[in-house]
């Protein structure tokens, strides 16, 4: 029990993961598990490990290497989906160049700080004309999933990102709301953001992908802590009431899994997102995952089937990029919900392993300068060294 499963793609990003519960007999055994020459890993980790004493683990061990990550709401690993454990994807030193900065107290000053910090990211990678480079380059953003900040960071970074693409993902605990954790150069963050400026040799391709589609249903929000994210009423009537007498069921009925099934999706442009409902309070209001307001008008949306939505996606990047080397993934809990929901868990597993999917269970997904919910979002690389 415990031992660490490793992968490697051609591009040379190594995975391994654990799910061994004592954190120096898990780190243990992921450095053994990842042999290379790597310039920068990513954690992803349960919250049943103690975040700093993880960081400070992860530090000794590798010793030189950058180390940045986040608490989540689950892995994917090369051995499945994981509820617990902890998984490391490594980024070698040939291939890339990565650069990361630090957005501390989002709430507060995150719009100010992440204009800098950018600007300071394209300095040290010599990047003056980014927009030539976009192909080349990318960003990743790991966030406090709790701090009800993502939708103003978000659109902050990618202005100042100019013509590059940013992906990302929110960090989780587990399905509990209380704290997330972040790790960075052997600290642990809250309410912070890490920002990760990656630039490759190997051709890539941003993408995102869901599953659902709306019905007739409409619930205007006309009560909300806007703040809190919190929907007090829908329609005049109390929130958790119209929601659950919308898809037909009794509030009493309504959890994480109903809320995964049948998410709520606000227009915009041409195109529905999700906004989708995290849990039910005690006097019957609705918070959820993304910003709300009054006024908002909330479509009902029933799902698609995953498995071939999903499949589909990943099928087209396979074409673009002339076969998929490895996929760095960001997908939201609700959908691993719904799968278990439907009893095809088993059957995305073996088809994020077919892709080398790999990534985390988040409380929300980062595509450029929108914070989604209930996709997922990530960068696949293909094997074929980039020109020049």
């Amino acid at each position: 029990m415990g031992r660490a499963v490793a992968s490697a793609s051609s591009c040379g990003i190594g995975v391994a993961s654990t799910r061994a519960p004592d954190i120096k007999d898990a780190v243990a055994k992921l450095k053994a598990a990842l042999v290379g020459d790597f310039q920068q890993i990513v954690a992803f980790f349960s919250v049943d490990y103690d975040a700093a004493q993880l960081a400070v683990e992860l530090s000794n061990a590798f010793e030189g290497v950058e180390i940045n990550g986040c608490s989540t709401s689950g892995g994917i690993g090369p051995s499945g989906i994981m509820e617990s454990g902890v998984l490391l994807i490594a980024f070698p030193r040939a291939g890339f160049r990565i650069h990361t900065g630090v957005i501390e107290d989002v709430t507060a000053f995150g719009v100010e700080r992440a204009g800098e910090i950018v600007r300071d990211l394209k300095a040290r990678m010599g990047l003056q004309h980014c927009d030539q480079l976009a192909e080349r380059v990318f960003g990743v953003m790991l966030v406090d999933g709790l701090s009800n900040a993502e939708e103003t960071l978000v659109a902050a970074v990618h202005w100042a990102f100019g013509g590059m693409q940013l992906i990302g993902g929110s960090a989780g605990d587990g399905l509990a709301f209380r704290q997330t954790s972040l790790i960075h150069q052997g600290r642990v963050l809250t309410r912070s953001a890490i920002l990760m400026m990656i630039e490759s040799d190997y051709p890539f391709r941003i993408f995102q992908t869901s599953n659902f589609e709306p019905t007739q249903i409409k619930l205007v929000v006309t009560a909300a802590d806007t703040e809190g994210r919190t929907v007090q009423e829908l329609n005049a009537e109390p929130a958790a009431r119209e929601y659950a007498a919308a898809i037909g069921l009794l509030p009493d009925e309504l959890g994480p899994f109903s809320f995964a099934s049948y998410p709520l999706v606000v227009k915009v442009g041409g195109d529905y997102y999700p906004r989708s409902i995290r849990n039910m309070n005690a006097d019957g209001s609705l918070s959820f995952f993304c910003a709300i307001d009054e006024g908002l008008v909330f479509t009902v949306a029933r799902p698609k089937d995953m498995l071939s939505s999903t499949e589909r996606a990943l099928e087209d990047l396979d074409r673009a990029l002339g076969g998929i080397d490895i996929v760095l993934g960001f997908d939201c809990v609700l959908r691993r919900l719904d799968a278990e929901n439907r009893q095809i868990r088993r059957q995305m597993e073996d088809l994020y392993r077919t892709y080398g999917v790999v990534g985390f269970h988040t409380y929300g997904e980062q595509l450029n300068s929108m914070h989604l919910n209930q996709t997922l979002t990530g960068v696949a690389f293909g094997a074929r060294r980039g020109s020049g």
